[in-house]
């Protein structure tokens, strides 16, 4: 009886925090001031480890963009992605593998585990430009902006993910 307590509890604690547990990766914070708007992104920063994991990709997985916890972004004011809409607020980021290239997602949700995508929770889908870039061992997001244009980069490996954006 008392193992089956003992047992019962541990499950119970590991179930109730995963994040003390399996939370690996380092994070980071990418930030830029884009116009009068403050936009960060939250991200866990997983390591290569001799693999090629965006180059491994198969049409159509969806991808955390980052390790662990959700990848997060958040503005204080609302942001213009080519024509899509995203409100000011706080969302889940993912990406899409489409073919050749890659797609942005949008998601309502906040806060879950990054491999708990809610496809009905997407409100945006952005293309992203694909571009060769410099080798990068640790995912690295990078932001930076001239007025009122933005842009984010999600680097890894050789690939480099892109999207530009207008606050405002």
């Amino acid at each position: 009886m008392r193992i089956r307590l003992a047992a019962a509890f541990l499950l119970s604690t590991v179930l109730a925090a995963p994040s003390v547990f399996a939370q690996a990766n380092p994070r980071g914070t990418a930030r830029a001031t884009v116009g009068d708007a403050s936009v960060s992104i939250e991200y866990g920063r997983p390591s290569l480890k001799g693999r090629d994991m965006l180059g491994m990709a198969q049409d159509g997985m969806v991808w955390r963009l980052g390790a662990d916890q959700s990848t997060t972004l958040t503005t204080s004011a609302d942001l213009n992605f080519g024509g899509v809409e995203i409100a000011a607020g706080s969302y889940s980021l993912f990406a899409r593998k489409a073919g050749d290239g890659w797609v942005l997602l949008v998601n309502s949700q906040t806060g879950q585990w990054g491999t708990e995508h809610d496809p009905s929770m997407d409100i945006a889908e952005i293309p992203l430009m694909v571009h060769a870039g410099q080798a990068r061992e640790q995912f690295t997001v990078v932001m930076g902006a001239s007025g009122n244009e933005g842009m984010v980069h999600f680097e890894w490996g050789a690939t480099v993910l892109m999207a530009t954006f207008t606050a405002g």
